[in-house]
């Protein structure tokens, strides 16, 4: 299945897990810009490079196989299988993002990544309720390309 095809599917799983990549990097490029103010925002910052990390591992499967990561860490990502799950790690972080708007009283980037991250959810929670199985994309080395490489 081409890239083309998998967004004709009309399957939010699919949508979800390309939100996500772009979440990864703008959880990375925010959570640097933000990490040089002052204050608790760095710390929101921190969390938010945290999440690109996640996020990494938990969308593209073939850097489980790949990455020397611990077998806690390994299990931890490999909780998130299901729609419901994705779509509730992704609300977390989004959630985390917008407490950051408590701690500085003018908002700063990281509302971004808030957005795109409960973007996310939306569409995995949006695939749950339709009852659409998780599907990972093949270009992100879903459908057995990980279990190939090993």
């Amino acid at each position: 299945m081409t890239l083309a095809e998998e967004f004709r599917s009309r399957n939010f799983s699919i949508y979800a897990q390309w939100t996500g990549i772009l979440c990864m990097f703008l959880c990375f490029a925010l959570g640097i810009a933000n990490i040089f103010h002052l204050g608790l925002v760095i710390i929101f910052s921190i969390i938010c490079l945290c999440s690109a990390f996640v996020i990494l591992f938990l969308e593209i499967p073939l850097l489980l196989r790949i990455c020397p990561t611990s077998e806690k860490f390994d299990t931890f990502i490999r909780r998130f299988e299901t729609n419901y799950t994705r779509a509730g790690i992704y609300g977390i972080m989004s959630l985390i993002q917008w407490l950051s708007l408590l701690v500085k009283p003018r908002p700063t980037s990281l509302i971004a990544a808030a957005v795109f991250l409960l973007i996310t959810a939306l569409f995995y929670a949006l695939a749950g309720v339709r009852g659409q199985g998780f599907v990972g994309s093949k270009t992100l080395g879903g459908h057995g390309v990980a279990q190939m490489i090993v």
